[in-house]
């Protein structure tokens, strides 16, 4: 499994929220898929030059959000997505990004099928790399 992380020291993000995202990303495009291990905390931590208690914070969230299970004494691994539950909060703060996203393109002077336009080909992004890794399997 090839996971890259970078972490923007100067973001306004935390780090935990940072490597949290991008593990998100990665589980979302298809390059980590369901059973996958994630790297101990530790040697994550060590990688990354950064404190085992931010990519423990950082792993602890993604299990809150149903992306990830952790077995004690094995690991943390990327979960089956049909035994994820949809939460509603998480699906109204999705919401909330998406009314942004929207409002600055439209101050950009976009137009709504420009929008769409730009959002099916981020998301055939998504779904390509997604069908390709579970070929390569």
């Amino acid at each position: 499994m090839g996971l890259w992380i970078q972490i923007s020291p100067g973001s306004d993000e935390p780090i935990y929220v940072q490597v949290a995202e991008q593990i998100s990303e990665a589980i979302a495009k298809g390059q980590l898929a369901t059973g996958d291990k994630l790297p101990a905390v530790r040697k994550l931590a060590a990688e990354l030059v950064i404190n085992p208690n931010t990519v423990a914070r950082a792993y602890s969230r993604l299990e809150q959000a149903g992306l990830v299970t952790t077995k004690t004494g094995s690991g943390t691994f990327i979960s089956d997505p049909k035994l994820r539950s949809g939460d509603a909060a998480d699906i109204n703060i999705l919401t909330e990004r998406m009314d942004t996203l929207i409002t600055r393109g439209l101050n950009l002077g976009l137009e709504g099928r420009d929008l769409i336009a730009m959002f099916k080909t981020r998301l055939a992004g998504f779904a390509n790399k997604s069908k390709s890794r579970k070929k390569k399997k």
